[in-house]
């Protein structure tokens, strides 16, 4: 129960915590609400887990035998993470019921994981830490608890983003909020340069 407890704490501790996903989740959850953001978070959760289930299955062996793979993925979740700032930058500011079918898709969320360098990382040390034997069912046991609690984590940041909707009214604010998130990913984007 405690190996339960400790994959548990580790999975909250690196979905919770603010990244690229959970900012793109709460800017969803104030532009398109909680229900078109939803999208967002399924896609990303699906696109974490099985980034994970693959670590787990030897993904990271072939990571060590191309460490470009490496660097190709970093600096495309970079390029990624720009583009995503860019367009909250340039958005309009505009909220209403028919722009609810336009927040991102859930191919979008899968894709954001994989190209998120972030999630690489948590994959890794996580693959490392608690299936680094390669015991298959420990691999698919931290798959299915990161895969619920990953879920809950970033709905979260979609539910705060839906709760400050209501505070965004005009779209003025919103374009300031949009701003904003836009210098949050983008000075993500620059950590991660330099990691």
């Amino acid at each position: 129960m405690s190996h339960l407890l400790s994959m548990s704490a580790f999975a909250l501790a690196a979905s919770i915590s603010p990244g690229p996903v959970n900012i793109v989740a709460l800017s969803t959850g104030a532009q398109h609400g909680l229900r078109a953001s939803m999208r967002h978070v399924t896609g990303a959760t699906i696109g974490f887990t099985l980034l994970l289930l693959l670590t787990g299955l030897g993904l990271h062996e072939i990571q060590s035998h191309w460490p470009y793979l490496t660097k190709s993925i970093q600096w495309a979740g970079v390029t990624f993470l720009f583009y995503m700032a860019y367009k909250l930058a340039v958005d309009d500011g505009r909220l209403g019921a028919e722009e609810a079918t336009k927040g991102p898709s859930l191919l979008s969320g899968a894709a954001m994981q994989w190209l998120n360098p972030k999630a690489w990382l948590a994959s890794l040390a996580g693959m490392g830490a608690y299936a680094a034997n390669g015991d298959r069912m420990l691999v698919w046991q931290f798959t299915v608890v990161y895969f619920v609690i990953c879920y809950g984590s970033i709905a979260c940041w979609a539910y705060a983003g839906s709760f400050l909707r209501q505070y965004l009214s005009d779209p003025k604010r919103v374009r300031l909020f949009n701003r904003l998130m836009a210098l949050l990913l983008a000075g993500s984007a620059v950590y991660l340069l330099q990691a």
